[in-house]
């Protein structure tokens, strides 16, 4: 795919953020956005598993889709705290974030787990979401290609059949929350390395967002970059304002 269509994916990240009352608020004014602004692009946001049931009756028929934040890479069984991609099915989740960098860092979750959990989503008809990308110390010792060559290849290398529906999330982890981002020609730069990982692979059709403290004013430079095919939106995705702006840049 490629960043000159029209349609992107633009997709929030709310973290361990929000409650029965703001996600209403939230949603709400995200939607009357949305009445007096209509779009083409496609629309998701990634909740906590104790709100996908608010999000189900909030958003069902609405132009803004659902998913979670992870899933289990087991089917069922003793697995206490584990959330299956059969549950998510039945909360209407059509997507699901795999690998971000926070499972990464804080519940070590390897690249094998990763490319388990994304053979399980696709399995049960979710989007994966994979989400890759470098620290400020792989950044800095410029390792950014060889990282990412090691997060894409377990995954990758499961073949373009086992892949369908998939979605790379580049979210460079020395970004994410900082308040500072990537500059779009490094953005623009890094994803054109995933999107030859990609084709080696068969998989030419995968898109490509970009994440790392995304916001208004950033958003039109960053879409504008050659293969950056959307955004994975953090803490702007918890303003009504500042996600419509993202919508409209």
């Amino acid at each position: 795919m490629s960043s000159n269509q029209c349609t992107r994916l633009l997709m929030g990240n709310w973290k361990m953020n929000g409650s029965l009352a703001s996600n209403q608020t939230l949603l709400k004014g995200i939607l009357e956005g949305l009445d007096q602004q209509p779009t083409d692009h496609q629309l998701v946001v990634f909740a906590p598993y104790v709100f996908l049931a608010q999000l189900q009756s909030l958003l069902a028929g609405s132009a803004i889709q659902w998913g979670a934040q992870d899933l289990s890479a087991h089917e069922q069984g003793a697995y206490t705290g584990e959330v299956s991609a059969t549950m998510l099915g039945e909360f209407g989740c059509q997507w699901v974030l795999v690998g971000h960098s926070e499972r990464r860092q804080h519940f070590a979750e390897g690249d094998a787990l990763t490319a388990a959990k994304v053979v399980r989503a696709v399995r049960h008809g979710l989007r994966p979401v994979l989400c890759v990308g470098e620290t400020q110390a792989e950044h800095d010792a410029q390792q950014t290609e060889q990282v990412l060559a090691r997060q894409l290849q377990p995954v990758l290398a499961l073949g373009a059949e086992q892949l369908q529906g998939l979605v790379i999330a580049y979210e460079p982890v020395w970004a994410i929350g900082s308040g500072r981002s990537a500059s779009p020609e490094y953005a623009g730069q890094v994803h054109e390395f995933i999107d030859t990982q990609l084709q080696q692979a068969g998989c030419e059709d995968v898109p490509v967002v970009y994440g790392g403290s995304v916001n208004g004013d950033n958003a039109g430079q960053l879409f504008a970059q050659p293969r950056v095919d959307g955004a994975l939106v953090g803490g702007a995705s918890l303003v009504a304002d500042e996600f419509l702006r993202i919508v409209a840049a």
